[in-house]
C-alpha cells in the first residue's frame, strides 16, 4: 500500500535496467564527467591569482609523472595549485557527491522527496559531536577524532528521528520529516550550547566552520572522506534495485522478500557514516541531497542504478560552482559555502513545495 502523502514522483519507480546503458545514459555520464573535469579546472584557476589551464594539468601530469612535462611555471604557482586550490577542489567534489548520494537514498526509504541529510537532523548529529571533539575532549584520537566523533553524533540524531517517529506513531513520509527537523533543532540548541560554553578563542572558528567551507582542506586528510564514501557508495550502487521496491512502499518491498526495517536502519547507519565524515571535514552544508537528486531524475528517470552514479556526479559539480561563488562574490573576503548553498536550496525547496502542491 502506497501512503497518501507520498508525491507522485516516487509513487512509480522506474524499473532497473538489465543488459547494457542506454545510449541517452551514457551520453549523460560522459556529459557529467566532462563537465565535471572543467569544473575542476576552472575552479582551480579562479582566484587572487588566476592560473591558466595548461600550467594547472601541466602541474598535475607532472607530480603524477615527474620529468614528462618540463616546468614553465613558478614555484609559487605550484604551491598554490597543489597545496591549497586542489584538495580544496577535490574535498569540495567529494562533500557534493556524498550527500547527494545520502540525499538520494533517503529519498527512497523514507518515501518522501524532501528527505535530506540537512533536514533529517544527520547533519546538525556531526555537527553536535565534531564541535564536542573541537571544544571538549581533544583531540584523543589525532586526525580521526573529529570524524569519529562526526559520525556517532550524526548516527545518534539519525536514531534519535527514528525513535521519535515510533513514539509519536509517525508514519507517514511527510511526519517523519517533520520528527527530523524537530530533532534537528534540538540537536543544534545543544551544539550552541557546547559552543557557549567552550573557549571563546576558538568559538569564531568553530562558528564559520558551521556555515561551511573548505578553506582548511588538506591532502592528508582527503583520505578519510575518500574512503568513506567509496564504501558507502559501492554499498548503496549495489542495493540500487532494493532501493527501487522502497519508494514503492514497505508492504510491497516486504513481499519481494526484502527486509525492511533492517536495509531501512542499514542506509541511515550508511548515510550516517557519509554525512559525519562529510561534515567533519567541510561543516554543515544544506540542501545538496534535496535538490541533486531531483534534478538527476528529470535526466535519467527513477531507477537507482542510473540515479546514484550521476547524483554523485552532479552533486560534486554543483558545489566545486558554490565554492567558487563563496570565494569570489565577496573577494578577498571568503563567504562560507554554505550561505550560497543555502540560498539556492531555499528556493529549489518552495519550487518543489509548489510543484508538489496538489
Amino acid at each position: 500500500m502506497i501512503d497518501p502523502e507520498t508525491p507522485a514522483i516516487l509513487e512509480k519507480p522506474a524499473r532497473p535496467a538489465r543488459g547494457r546503458a542506454s545510449p541517452a545514459m551514457a551520453l549523460t555520464v560522459i556529459g557529467a564527467i566532462a563537465l565535471l573535469a572543467f569544473s575542476i579546472t576552472i575552479a582551480i584557476s579562479v582566484g587572487a591569482i588566476s592560473i591558466s589551464p595548461s600550467t594547472i594539468w601541466g602541474v598535475l601530469v607532472n607530480k603524477i609523472s615527474p620529468g614528462l612535462v618540463e616546468p614553465t611555471w613558478s614555484r609559487g604557482k605550484e604551491a598554490i595549485i597543489w597545496d591549497i586550490r586542489f584538495p580544496r577542489t577535490l574535498l569540495a567534489a567529494l562533500v557534493g557527491a556524498g550527500l547527494a548520494l545520502v540525499g538520494a537514498t533517503l529519498q527512497s526509504v523514507t518515501r518522501n522527496p524532501l528527505a535530506d541529510p540537512h533536514l533529517l537532523g544527520i547533519s546538525s548529529g556531526g555537527a553536535f559531536g565534531a564541535i564536542l571533539a573541537l571544544l571538549h575532549t581533544g583531540m584523543f584520537l589525532g586526525l580521526l577524532t573529529v570524524p569519529l566523533m562526526a559520525f556517532i553524533g550524526a548516527l545518534i540524531a539519525a536514531f534519535l528521528v527514528l525513535a521519535v517517529a515510533q513514539f509519536t506513531g509517525a508514519r507517514s513520509a511527510g511526519r517523519l520529516i517533520l520528527a527530523g527537523v524537530a530533532v534537528s533543532f534540538i540537536v543544534m540548541s545543544g551544539a550552541n550550547l557546547l559552543i557557549f560554553l567552550g573557549d571563546p578563542r576558538a568559538t569564531q572558528t568553530v562558528v564559520f566552520w558551521m556555515l561551511g567551507g573548505f578553506g582548511l582542506a588538506q591532502w592528508s586528510q582527503l583520505i578519510y572522506p575518500l574512503v568513506i564514501f567509496s564504501l558507502c557508495g559501492t554499498y548503496f550502487w549495489l542495493n540500487s534495485r532494493t532501493l527501487n521496491a522502497m519508494t514503492i512502499g514497505d508492504e510491497t518491498a516486504a513481499t519481494l522478500g526484502i527486509a525492511v526495517i533492517r536495509f531501512r536502519l542499514g542506509i541511515f547507519v550508511a548515510g550516517a557514516l557519509i554525512t559525519g565524515v562529510m561534515v567533519a571535514f567541510s561543516g554543515i552544508i544544506g540542501f545538496v541531497g534535496l535538490m541533486v537528486p531531483h534534478i538527476v531524475r528529470m535526466l535519467v528517470g527513477g531507477d537507482y542504478a542510473r540515479v546514484l552514479p550521476v547524483s554523485a556526479l552532479f552533486g560534486a559539480i554543483f558545489l566545486i560552482w558554490s565554492d567558487m561563488a563563496a570565494r569570489t562574490m565577496m573577494a578577498p573576503e571568503e563567504m562560507p559555502v554554505g550561505i550560497i548553498t543555502g540560498l539556492v536550496g531555499g528556493m529549489f525547496f518552495l519550487w518543489l513545495l509548489g510543484k508538489n502542491r496538489n
